[in-house]
């Protein structure tokens, strides 16, 4: 849990610092609540064995409606709702399920893997941040692309 729990921190960590105008250090604190709130929402609702179990307990959404644990977690550093809402995408979905994290941005956009691990038994692990096929799609200042693309941006 630690693991996917980092990986959803640091998305949307990233997402903050590529937006601008947040210190180091604060950004350093966001993770940190962030990755504290999701750990005590999510700790009787995280089933290994049956990994769909939950997911929709554990999913992170903005939807022109700022998701609460992002909202604690920013409120903690001084960030306000309306401060988050220039910050991060307006439509913004984050599964953190175990062995696997992934996002969409938009509606209508693609789901990208960020991090993804065999079950029990397997042998390795990854972080996908780097994918070459999701990797520029969280860009501030560009519009969502139409239905027609395989790619997502972020708008701000």
């Amino acid at each position: 849990m630690r693991t996917e729990i980092s990986a959803a921190a640091a998305f949307i960590t990233r997402l903050l610092r590529a937006a601008g105008g947040i210190g180091e250090e604060q950004l350093r604190c966001f993770r940190e609540r962030l990755q504290e709130a999701l750990r005590e929402h999510y700790k009787h609702h995280w089933f290994p064995l049956v990994p769909s179990k939950g997911s929709g307990y554990r999913c992170i959404r903005i939807n022109h409606k700022m998701d609460p644990l992002i909202g604690k977690a920013a409120g903690m550093i001084g960030l306000s709702h309306e401060r988050l809402f220039q910050l991060l995408p307006s439509e913004l979905t984050l599964w953190v399920d175990p062995f696997e994290v992934s996002y969409r941005i938009g509606e209508d956009g693609s789901i990208c893997v960020l991090y993804e691990s065999p079950q029990p038994g397997g042998k390795t692990t990854k972080l996908l941040e780097s994918r070459t096929s999701c990797k520029e799609e969280w860009r501030i200042g560009r519009s969502s692309p139409s239905k027609n693309y395989n790619m997502m941006t972020v708008s701000s």
